[in-house]
């Protein structure tokens, strides 16, 4: 399994500043954020789904109908964590993170955690790394989302190479 999902080694998402600032359209959020998710995921974000976040209270409104950087750093967010949380528990986790950490800080943890769990998750380090200086409750609850996160993107990919195998 460990060389068969190189993208995995390879995948990364943008950096908090990276992210566009100019004001995305709703599309262009949509196709911005499955171009980094494709990578870990078959679950795609739809205008749908985006538009459902915004009336739940999970992503605040756009203004003039763009998204700011802010904005799509908590869509990218929600599309991984869904893959193993409800929305409730999301927004919960969302907002015990928010009100400890700046949004870009809180990013750019989620971040780094994420990209540390997957290498380890799919076998290409042997023990995961220590991100951030601090070690507190938030911080446990958010590596423990992201290290079921990561498993169930493992579970994900093995299964469907098992059917691919199988079709052949």
């Amino acid at each position: 399994m460990k060389n068969k999902h190189l993208e995995i080694q390879a995948f990364h998402l943008p950096e908090y500043y990276e992210i566009p600032d100019v004001g995305l359209y709703l599309e262009q959020v949509v196709k911005y954020i499955n171009g980094y998710l494709s990578v870990i995921t078959d679950n795609t974000l739809t205008n749908s789904m985006v538009s459902n976040y915004v009336k739940k209270g999970l992503v605040s409104n756009p203004v003039k109908k763009q998204y700011s950087r802010n904005q799509i750093a908590t869509l990218i967010y929600i599309s991984i964590t869904k893959i193993s949380l409800s929305l409730e528990d999301i927004e919960l986790l969302k907002h015990i993170g928010l009100d400890e950490y700046e949004s870009d800080h809180a990013y750019q943890y989620f971040k780094k955690e994420l990209e540390n769990v997957l290498a380890y998750v799919f076998g290409f380090k042997n023990k995961m790394d220590a991100i951030g200086k601090d070690n507190n409750q938030i911080k446990i609850l958010l590596r423990n989302t992201i290290i079921a996160v990561s498993h169930q993107i493992y579970l994900a990919k093995y299964f469907k190479d098992i059917h691919i195998d199988e079709k052949k």
